[in-house]
């Protein structure tokens, strides 16, 4: 019955998890409000959610119980989000760098990958030249992450912000969701909590 424990827990907790989701959609919209923004800020207010999101998660993880243990997963990725915080907001610029770095690399490897599975498959499918123009662009977009950091770190600001504010919106509907739930609501769950 750890389960029933845990929807009992995430009943009596919902807000910690909202407010993780406030604290993704005021990241995203921080970020879009400054589109012009350098990499360096960007590093900083990632720095800023991920110390926060760490914090929350942290104390979610230890009230929410699975039995009698904390939900580790929770804690565990809380203390990484609290120390990939204070790097990114005691060293910014070298955050923004690595970020900017690793994310060109990984659009460029993805797009020659593309290219290359479109040219071997190209007998077994119609319109390959779709998955080798999403290719060719996602390997552009890498290269201009590389030679013009600034264009790419708008374009990274975007892509960034959107994401976390659907990834916030999506935490506090699960949290409403979760604060509104009965312990009859629970699919397949018996309930142990009476009615």
């Amino acid at each position: 019955m750890a389960i029933e424990n845990m929807f009992g827990h995430l009943r009596g907790n919902w807000g910690w998890m909202a407010l993780r989701g406030v604290a993704a959609i005021l990241f995203g919209v921080l970020a879009f409000a400054w589109p012009g923004a350098t990499l360096l800020t960007l590093a900083l207010f990632w720095g800023a959610y991920a110390l926060a999101d760490g914090v929350f998660s942290i104390i979610a993880g230890l009230r929410i119980r699975e039995g009698i243990k904390p939900v580790w997963p929770l804690v565990l990725t809380g203390l990484i989000g609290i120390v990939a915080g204070i790097a990114a907001l005691g060293w910014p610029g070298l955050t923004a760098i690595v970020l900017l770095m690793f994310i060109a690399a990984w659009a460029i490897v993805i797009g020659v990958l593309q290219v290359a599975a479109a040219i071997r498959i190209r007998k077994e499918i119609d319109n390959e030249w779709m998955l080798i123009l999403s290719g060719v662009v996602s390997i552009l977009f890498g290269a201009l992450m590389i030679l013009s950091p600034g264009r790419g770190a708008v374009a990274l600001v975007w892509v960034i912000a959107s994401y976390s504010i659907v990834f916030g919106l999506m935490l506090v509907v699960l949290a409403f969701e979760m604060k509104g739930l009965k312990p009859q609501d629970q699919p397949g769950i018996p309930s142990r909590f009476g009615t």
